[in-house]
Formats: structure tokens, C-alpha cells, sequence
């Protein structure tokens, strides 16, 4: 038995979901009484509600809810006889509370100046980050909370370890770094996001040489380029940082939970205006 207080922080500091289950009622004869908690992650239990059938149909739903990344709050009202095999005789209503939840895993390929500007305000979001590039001096001394940095002398290995229905966003220093990285996304295709830096101009260089290798046209539309929301304006690291974060949560608002290939583009949710970030 683990105390639940510590075990909610440390469970919080890894960026692992879990689900704090609370006896927010009882009634009659219980194991445990009101107030006592619990912490149940994918993997591990931390502290007890009183154990036996109550404790194990706790963790089933807390898992159900974990596997099906339930957001909201669950309340439930046991009764402790026959049918959960616990001879207390009373009542308990125990309360689910989803904590950690992640809502989307970013990986973010270059530390630039629009990088270093960009992962602190991922960091702030329901997200892990993983933040890419072969050069680490250009990693800020400090790493944001949250982020992992990855410091790769072949960024492009990288993509084979991202989850399925991951946010990508490709902004390296060098073009040519950039074309297969882009490349590599999308011969996977199962991301939920795909953002690459530039013109439109970049654009149209891009889609002629990965047309050369045999993507095709729905392929080549899953590509944001330019990227981040045209009604944020301005060039400056910050700026386009801004607009984006701001691409990015309208995308997982959009489709949490539907991390497929098939997914509708988000090109359908926002304005057809774009901008061209003159830093690329």
C-alpha cells in the first residue's frame, strides 16, 4: 500500500493518467469510510478503499474509463451483499475522477527559435512532448515539464517510436532534413496532425518532389504547410508559436479520440486563408 497523495504527484510528474477514486457516501456497515481514496493507474493501485469485490470492480471501471480516455467525473453506488460477494450489508458511492488525462502526444522536430518558442506553450497543454534535434546546443538550459528532449543524430529514426495519432510538427533548420522527415510521416499516414514550416512556395517544392516518390494527392493534403491559424498574425518566433499551439488544440478538440488515417482534415475547420511564415 502506497499513500494516495504521493502517488497522485509523482503519477502527475511522469505525465501518466490515472483516476482517484473516492467513498464520497456510505451507508450502513462499509470497509472504509467517507473521504478514504485511492489512486488507480493502467498498471498499479496506490493506497485502498477496503478491499475485496468493491475495490476490484473500482479498478475495472477506473481502467475502462483510463482505456477509453474518459474525461469527466463517474459516480457509482455499490450495495456490499450478495451480488458483490462482501458481507458489510451497507451502501458506498464512490466517485471516479479522471486526473492526467492526456489529450495529445506532440512531437515537435527542431529547436530553433520558433521551437524554443513553440514547446513551453505545448508544455502548458494536456500533452507530452517530445522535442527532437541532432543539435544540442540549441536546447534551452531548461526542458519544460512535461517535455522529453531527444537529442538524435538521425531525427527521422525518431518517427518509428511515435504513437499512433500522434501531432507532428516538422521545423528543422535544414530543407532537406525537412523533405524526409515529411516523407517519413507520411509513408506511416496515422497521424492525427502533420504541420510543416514554410511557404507556399516550400509547398509546392515539397509536393513535387514527394509526388516524384509516389505519395499521392490525399496523402499530400494531410501536410499543413503553411501551418498555425491565419487569423494570428505576425512573424516574429512568438507569433507564429501562437497561431500554432492555436492550429493544434483546434485539431485535438476536434478529433480526441479519433486518431485514425480517415480522419476529417482540419483544413475543414478552419478559414481557407492562409498565411505564409517568411521564416521558411
Amino acid at each position: 500500500m502506497n499513500n494516495w497523495i504521493s502517488a497522485l504527484a509523482d503519477l502527475q510528474n511522469q505525465g501518466e493518467p490515472c483516476v482517484l477514486v473516492t467513498i464520497v457516501e456510505e451507508l450502513g456497515s462499509t470497509p472504509r469510510n467517507a473521504g478514504s481514496k485511492m489512486v488507480i493507474s493502467a498498471a498499479q493501485t496506490f493506497d485502498t478503499i477496503g478491499g475485496g469485490h468493491l475495490e476490484y470492480k473500482a479498478m475495472q471501471i477506473a481502467r475502462d474509463m483510463l482505456a477509453r480516455g474518459q474525461q469527466n467525473t463517474h459516480l457509482e453506488r455499490f450495495s456490499l451483499g450478495a451480488s458483490l460477494g462482501q458481507c458489510c450489508g451497507g451502501v458506498t458511492v464512490l466517485l471516479f475522477e479522471p486526473m492526467g488525462q492526456v489529450q495529445a502526444q506532440i512531437a515537435v522536430f527542431g529547436a530553433g527559435h520558433v521551437g524554443r518558442a513553440l514547446v513551453p506553450l505545448l508544455a502548458s497543454l494536456p500533452c507530452r512532448v517530445r522535442w527532437i534535434d541532432s543539435r544540442e546546443q540549441e536546447f534551452p538550459e531548461h526542458i519544460p515539464q512535461g517535455v522529453c528532449k531527444i537529442v538524435s543524430e538521425e531525427p527521422v529514426d525518431e518517427i518509428a517510436d511515435l504513437p499512433a495519432g500522434s501531432y507532428c510538427i516538422v521545423m528543422t533548420h535544414n530543407h532537406a532534413l525537412d523533405l524526409e522527415l515529411t516523407a517519413a510521416l507520411l509513408k506511416r499516414n496515422d497521424f492525427a496532425y502533420f504541420g510543416l514550416i514554410g511557404s507556399k512556395t516550400k509547398r509546392v517544392k515539397f509536393e513535387h518532389r514527394l509526388r516524384d516518390r509516389g505519395f499521392d494527392i490525399a496523402q499530400l493534403q494531410r501536410m499543413r504547410c503553411p501551418m498555425g491559424l491565419a487569423e494570428v498574425k505576425g512573424k516574429l518566433p512568438v507569433e507564429i508559436a501562437i497561431s500554432i499551439a492555436g492550429e493544434i488544440i483546434a485539431t485535438y478538440n476536434a478529433h480526441f479520440g479519433q486518431h485514425t488515417a480517415g480522419a476529417e482534415p482540419i483544413a475543414k475547420l478552419l478559414p481557407v486563408s492562409r498565411r505564409s511564415h517568411a521564416t521558411h
